[in-house]
């Protein structure tokens, strides 16, 4: 269509609206003579006069009232469309959300989470999608997953990555171990048999560069892919393992697990959101970014509040 010019909806929206060339000019801040001439147009397309004149007035014809009604609604859509959104009625959202959360944060996430979308926005639905066993990083990209929310070791160039909280490392191991029972050093901890937690089943990692400087090795008696895995079998007795420090509050009292510091100075454990950017204006998407870093927030020990957040009314972010 190398004739549509949109711009005439809009000049003919005011003009049916104001029936005056002259007010119709000083609303879209342009000269008499040019809304003569936009006039002189649209009487084109038409094959219709539009306005004519009665007496010292304007008036519209037939033709352009059957007409009046639907510019009005498409240029207020158009208006609508191409207006910067900048709030969300949480209460108001009816929109489901594909969410990829690291199994090391979903069981403190989940409950939270849930529980203020539940009180919040009664219209959202959250799925929580597996991470691609392939090691894919394209669900972003791909519009298959809106958020991912952990551990980010590798993102597509073209996502949006947010840190939100770091975390430490901290040893998992059942009642009664002697890495619960007696005193933790290096040399007692790279004795003990260990349970490797990783989804490529790369066995190595921070500990193990840590411990060679002290010019020892751990034994890594088996390499699971999901900490929940790794914290089940360590419900045996057997072995120990690494975990974030925060599922030392719920998750460990719920297993009948104990914890214990690992005697290395460990990287931070970095807890980040990503999304692709396509999505950083959408007012929902918005909406859920703020919840989801309120959620991974530590509790307000004062108030008792997740992240501060108690607004219905979110601002993008």
């Amino acid at each position: 269509m190398p004739d549509l010019d949109l711009n005439l909806l809009v000049a003919l929206h005011a003009l049916l609206e104001t029936n005056s060339v002259t007010m119709a000019a000083e609303r879209l801040n342009t000269s008499p003579p040019a809304m003569s001439r936009t006039l002189a147009r649209l009487r084109r397309v038409y094959d219709d006069p539009l306005l004519v004149r009665a007496g010292r007035q304007l008036v519209p014809t037939p033709r352009a009232l059957e007409l009046r009604f639907e510019v009005s609604t498409l240029v207020e859509q158009g208006r609508a469309l191409l207006a910067k959104p900048d709030t969300v009625d949480p209460t108001a959202l009816v929109r489901g959300f594909a969410l990829q959360v690291d199994d090391a944060v979903l069981p403190e996430l989940a409950a939270r989470l849930l529980a203020e979308v539940r009180t919040r926005a009664p219209g959202v639905t959250l799925r929580f999608v597996p991470a691609d066993p392939a090691g894919s990083v394209n669900g972003l990209r791909d519009g298959r997953v809106d958020v991912e929310v952990g551990v980010i070791a590798r993102a597509d160039p073209q996502t949006r990555v947010e840190r939100v909280r770091g975390d430490r490392l901290i040893g998992v191991a059942a009642p009664g171990h002697p890495l619960v029972t007696e005193r933790v050093t290096v040399a007692a901890y790279a004795a003990a048999a260990h349970i490797s937690v990783s989804a490529r089943g790369i066995a190595r990692g921070p500990i193990d560069d840590r411990l060679a400087l002290h010019g020892r090795t751990r034994r890594v008696v088996a390499t699971v892919p999901d900490l929940t895995t790794a914290l089940l079998a360590v419900r045996s007795g057997a072995a120990v393992c690494p975990a974030p420090a925060v599922v030392a509050k719920t998750t460990l009292p719920a297993l009948g697990l104990c914890s214990f510091e690992i005697p290395l100075p460990l990287p931070e454990v970095t807890i980040s959101l990503a999304w692709h950017p396509r999505n950083t204006p959408d007012p929902g998407h918005a909406w859920l970014r703020t919840l989801l870093r309120g959620a991974l927030a530590p509790a307000d020990p004062v108030t008792g509040t997740v992240g501060g957040e108690k607004v219905r009314r979110v601002p993008l972010g």
